[in-house]
């Protein structure tokens, strides 16, 4: 008798606010349309009544539960993986719909048993025209893809949040995603994935986090981030962002991609921008420059703020738990109804 040995698979969608009921009600179908289904699919609705109301009337076959902790995309994340009855639990943001392939895709590659996370590709789709000066090499200020990363499957050192998916126990045996870390509604901080896949190859070393370019979903991008405002000041932040990472983290690597990033993919950008008859060179060229630079000082800002806070006690990682609850047989459903 041959045994299925394939994990089984939840999926968790965090959301926070009615504004975006369309997406989200887009990211759920595409869920439920996915040539391999989830096994569980839930909706985290991060401190929203609103929302939590309208999603449990309107969303059958999605279970929808409350932020447990405190409001944050760190948490509503925790709140999921607790929730999740699968082997592995896959993330994926509420302004993004995936391929039909992406589960199968993701959880492909979970059949080598050293691979502890797959991440996937995430295609920007602009809602008013990409900006001629908008370098492909900053596609990771609105939260996608970009030039410079992998074209083939390839061992990374975090992934990017909208696509992204980790061995449950993984999760659990490191706590879960930092709550001092990360997105509260429109505040544009972030790298809480980066430290929580850091904390995730220090415990198991070894252990491969793995990029899958063929897993594929493709994310909103509305106008209002489409504007140089947004650009600078979320640049900025990531480099904030970036400072409470190496803060947080023991690891040589902390910054090893920043640096591949800084040393090959930034020159390469300078240089494929000056050939002759590109459109918007002048603007691009700034706008690579001012990305840096932006980032940088943003980096130098949180460096300074950290050194001079080192007396002061560091919020410790909350330790994910299985919390009981009223279906406290679904993760025995889920595995006796995998073919």
């Amino acid at each position: 008798m041959i045994m299925n040995t394939e994990p089984s698979l939840s999926v968790v969608v965090c959301a926070y606010t009615l504004d975006r009921w369309d997406d989200l009600q887009a990211a759920i179908t595409s869920v439920q349309s996915q040539r391999r289904p989830a096994d569980d699919i839930v909706l985290v609705v991060d401190h929203c009544p609103g929302l939590y109301r309208l999603a449990r009337y309107w969303l059958p076959g999605v279970r929808v539960v409350p932020n447990q902790y405190q409001k944050g995309l760190s948490g509503a994340r925790n709140t999921g993986v607790e929730a999740a009855v699968g082997d592995v639990v896959a993330f994926l943001d509420d302004d993004a719909t995936a391929h039909p392939s992406w589960t199968d895709r993701l959880l492909t590659r979970y059949d080598d048993p050293a691979v502890v996370g797959v991440g996937g590709l995430i295609v920007p789709w602009w809602q008013t025209g990409r900006p001629a000066w908008f370098p492909p090499e900053f596609d990771w200020v609105v939260g996608c893809s970009y030039r410079g990363l992998p074209e083939e499957p390839s061992p990374v050192r975090n992934f990017i949040g909208a696509n992204m998916s980790f061995r449950k126990d993984a999760l659990l045996a490191v706590g879960g995603f930092r709550t001092d870390l990360g997105r509260v509604g429109t505040r544009p901080l972030g790298c809480e994935e980066t430290e929580l896949c850091l904390r995730i190859s220090a415990r198991r070393p070894g252990t491969v986090l793995l990029y899958e370019p063929s897993a594929t979903v493709r994310h909103r991008v509305p106008e209002t981030r489409a504007r140089w405002a947004y650009f600078e000041q979320r640049c900025y932040a990531e480099g904030l962002s970036k400072a409470l990472v190496v803060q947080h983290s023991t690891s040589k690597t902390a910054l090893a991609s920043e640096r591949t990033y800084l040393r090959s993919t930034i020159p390469r950008a300078f240089a494929r921008t000056l050939r002759p008859g590109r459109p918007a060179s002048l603007r691009t060229l700034v706008a690579l420059s001012a990305g840096v630079s932006a980032t940088v000082a943003g980096y130098t800002v949180g460096r300074i703020r950290s050194l001079r806070s080192t007396d002061a006690p560091q919020p410790r990682v909350r330790a994910l738990h299985h919390r009981r609850r009223a279906d406290s047989h679904a993760r025995d459903r889920v595995r006796r109804a995998s073919p």
